[in-house]
């Protein structure tokens, strides 16, 4: 055991945690020379064309360092605040941490987050500032800042260049030195821990685990404590470019088990694996469950559809732990899910995943937020998931919405622009901290429903870029939310209903309404798109008819002929407007999410 390391590299996205993840397999000779290409562990095609990092992945290592040949597990964690449950799972296998800081952006939001997450697990860090061949590097103002926050002296920090492989083998060697080997017991009985798992078509549920204690053979029973159920340890073995087979694996180690098992169910991320003959009494503690931010619908396009659809879902969460789902239905949609998500770019990953792996074409709601509404009657306190489930406005008491701590670190030429935009969306500012002279931290307090669409986007580009952003959940706090409704032909489209703070409905009700006038397709008579709130209208658009020119034939003649034939058209309309039904096209749904476009 004390040859084993098991670290993880962390960093904001986009500061070199994959480039650098590549040199050290190309060092330690993981990986052939001719395999190898950009972002070797990111193996999907979505990580690749968008050039992030959406799955952690574990891989072993080995070295051979003053004589001593050594074992090392690294785990790539990806860098986006939506992944940031990816992370937490990561560090919980893990005794050390790279925190790598890009030296021409210096500490960013994400970077600190991250930190905090490693140092409560108390892991060793070992700080690595990259892209120190970039010209526009700062190394001493890094270095500074890194000293400042965090309190490294320079000599503890290492310099490096992922992409030309400058300084990887004393990062290597540093982890070696710096990261402490596990502490466990072979002798006692089997503890570990499910830190992932994926689905594969031909020998089941496949899960990742981090052995505490205890030893686990081939062909042995193992119980998962989660679910109690005792399974045969099929094949064991640990991760390298491919799964590689062994016979036992002990303290300390990082492996996978096959079990055979179909059921997505039945396994847990977070859970312990212990032996069937001899277990554990003690569960494995401190993994903590996923808090969804963001909630949506998400239903088939055809109903006959709906059972792929679960089965999909259940896959995709054995392989994606932060995604959560619960069945729903619709008016207008049907039978779907309900799926909470960790914010808006996860909802994207998951349906753009849905139709690339599982050929799923689905149709998404309105996303919002949990909130809770208290009632007069009893003065109970519910939660409302969907705004169909917001109560009568006459038992209503109040409704409570979630508020985050907002960090915002930019550079001080764009403080007015990010104010003015954390105003806009009911912002309240708590601090302003200039962490050097280039850079400044500014904390808000504001409602999470008002970062869900576009906040991030928006503060990159009034910030061409600089900006960088991270949020904790703080509290519910009480606000004045009503129902919007939009109606088409006067019928509710529930699908498209959403909570909205009193003085923002009237300006979204009428975007979103002539949003729909351009989207939705025109019919033979002609329709009225409303917002409403309770009774009250509060915008509408109209949809003008597609006419049949039914004069086409009268040429010359009495101007009551074409009274007449014109009459009859309208009385048509009318008798059709009454049966005819509006189709909303799956655009119209998306166009919520895109209202500035």
């Amino acid at each position: 055991m004390k040859n084993i390391r098991n670290f993880c590299i962390i960093a904001h996205i986009d500061h070199g945690k994959s480039t650098l993840a590549d040199r050290l397999l190309q060092l330690t000779q993981t990986i052939a020379d001719r395999d190898m290409q950009a972002q070797t562990l990111d193996d999907m095609d979505l990580e690749r064309e968008r050039g992030i990092t959406i799955k952690s992945h574990a891989i072993q290592m080995e070295y051979e360092y003053k004589g001593e040949n050594y074992v090392i597990n690294l785990i790539d964690t990806p860098g986006h605040v939506d992944f940031s449950y990816e992370v937490s799972r990561s560090i919980a296998a893990c005794e050390g941490a790279l925190l790598i800081v890009d030296a021409s952006q210096g500490i960013q939001a994400q970077t600190i987050s991250n930190l905090y997450l490693a140092m409560e697990h108390d892991l060793e860090i070992i700080p690595v500032i990259n892209k120190i061949d970039m010209p526009s590097a700062m190394i001493e103002e890094v270095q500074d800042q890194i000293t400042d926050l965090l309190g490294f002296e320079a000599e503890d920090m290492l310099l490096a260049s992922a992409k030309t492989g400058l300084g990887v083998r004393e990062i290597l060697e540093a982890v070696i030195d710096r990261v402490p080997p596990p502490e466990g017991d072979l002798e006692a009985p089997l503890q570990a821990l499910v830190f992932d798992s994926f689905f594969n078509p031909y020998r089941g549920v496949i899960a990742y685990f981090r052995i505490l204690n205890g030893t686990i053979t081939k062909n042995e029973k193992v119980r998962f404590m989660a679910t109690d159920k005792i399974y045969q340890a099929d094949e064991i073995g640990v991760l390298q470019m491919d799964q590689v087979p062994k016979k036992m694996l002990g303290a300390g180690d990082v492996g996978y088990i096959v079990t055979g098992i179909k059921t997505s169910t039945e396994i847990k991320v977070g859970d312990t694996l212990t032996s069937a003959v001899n277990p554990t009494e003690a569960r494995i503690e401190g993994f903590e469950d996923v808090k969804p931010m963001v909630f949506a619908g998400i239903f088939p396009i055809s109903n006959d559809d709906f059972e792929d659809l679960r089965d999909s879902l259940e896959k995709l969460q054995l392989n994606d732990a932060s995604l959560i789902f619960e069945p729903e239905t619709s008016v207008a949609l049907g039978f779907g899910f309900r799926c909470g998500f960790l914010g808006m770019l996860h909802l994207e990953i998951v349906q753009e995943r849905l139709t690339r792996e599982f050929d799923q074409n689905v149709i998404t709601t309105v996303p919002n937020v949990n909130y809770f509404a208290k009632l007069k009657k009893d003065k109970e306190r519910m939660a409302i998931r969907t705004p169909a489930d917001l109560p009568d406005p006459m038992l209503l008491e109040y409704v409570e919405e979630p508020y985050i701590r907002a960090q915002i670190i930019s550079k001080p030429d764009f403080i007015g622009s990010i104010m003015r935009l954390c105003m806009d969306k009911r912002g309240i500012l708590t601090n302003q901290v200039y962490l050097t002279e280039t850079r400044v931290e500014l904390t808000f307090e504001m409602p999470l429903a008002e970062i869900v669409f576009d906040f991030y986007d928006k503060l990159k580009s009034i910030s061409k870029g600089y900006a960088s952003f991270d949020y904790t959940i703080i509290d519910f706090r009480q606000s004045d939310l009503v129902k919007l409704d939009i109606k088409l032909n006067g019928e509710n489209v529930d699908a498209l209903s959403a909570l909205i703070h009193k003085d923002k409905a009237a300006y979204f009700g009428r975007r979103l309404c002539k949003k729909l006038r351009e989207l939705v397709p025109r019919q033979q008579f002609m329709i009225a798109i409303q917002a409403a709130i309770g009774a009250k209208i509060i915008a509408r658009e109209t949809l003008s008819a597609l006419r049949k020119d039914v004069t086409a034939k009268c040429y010359g003649g009495d101007i009551t002929r074409k009274r007449k034939l014109l009459e009859k058209q309208k009385k048509g309309k009318k008798r059709m407007r009454q049966v005819g039904n509006v189709e909303v096209p799956q655009t119209a749904f998306l166009a919520v999410l895109k209202l500035d476009d």
